[in-house]
């Protein structure tokens, strides 16, 4: 009989109290564990999570960034024994409902990615013009460079099995860490698929940090990551651009 995998849905907050509670009670209707990433939020998130039973919770005292808060995901991960983990965003851009479909989508993949572009849904958002286009640009470069056939780079709802986690090594605390993530999939030859998620944009505000809200400054230094990344692997003799591909879904 084959053994059941243990799955973690890990979510990372940062000043989420407006829709923390509603994003977990959507969570669990389809996953036991949930582990909530607190990334230094001082707007109140802290004390909803501290009166939820149902949730796991890791603080970080300050704010680090997206990258630092899923490097505790993946930490907590591989230290609790668990098969895999999906990552979804508490913004309300990633639908809960969707998390069955990432898991049952890891059992032929390392690593799931969702992609809003692989398929239109009606109700759909446009994207704001600047991030579309550094979306596709950097989606281009790391497909050209890396081999892969990717649609949606930045996507942050994704599933990924823990064997896989174990061969990434992720130090960019920001925004930027996908870059390196997708670098170093390529060079361990990592099986990666794509799935179709709606395009929710719900935060057309956000911020980057400080320079990064300037789209120019943003694509230059996601460029100045991706050709570290890349170095960095060249280095130790590691073979890129010969990337498994990247399989699209329709379903979903």
């Amino acid at each position: 009989m084959t053994k059941r995998e243990r799955w973690l849905v890990a979510i990372p907050v940062y000043n989420e109290v407006d829709t923390v509670n509603d994003i977990l009670d959507q969570v669990a209707h389809y996953a036991s564990d949930v582990l909530v990433v607190d990334d230094g939020s001082s707007d109140g998130t802290a004390e909803v999570l501290e009166g939820r039973a149902d949730v796991n919770v890791v603080r970080h005292a300050e704010n680090q960034g997206y990258g630092a808060a899923l490097r505790s995901a993946f930490t907590y991960t591989i230290d609790h024994g668990f098969d895999g983990v999906v990552t979804l965003d508490c913004d309300g851009q990633h639908q809960p409902k969707r998390i069955p479909r990432f898991i049952e989508a890891a059992a032929a993949a390392d690593i799931v990615s969702g992609s809003r572009y692989l398929k239109q849904y009606e109700g759909d958002d446009a994207p704001p013009p600047e991030r579309m286009f550094i979306n596709r640009r950097i989606t281009s470069e790391l497909n050209q460079r890396l081999g892969f056939n990717l649609t949606d780079a930045f996507c942050g709802f994704k599933a990924y099995r823990t064997s896989a986690i174990r061969q990434l090594r992720i130090t960019d605390n920001g925004y930027a860490m996908p870059l390196q993530l997708w670098v170093e999939a390529a060079a361990a030859g990592l099986q990666v698929i794509e799935i179709p998620v709606p395009l929710i944009y719900l935060d057309l505000s956000r911020s980057f940090g400080g320079s990064l809200d300037h789209a120019e400054t943003r694509l230059n230094y996601y460029n100045q990551v991706l050709d570290d990344a890349i170095r960095v692997v060249q280095a130790e003799g590691k073979t890129i651009g010969k990337a498994k591909s990247v399989c699209g879904h329709s379903a979903g």
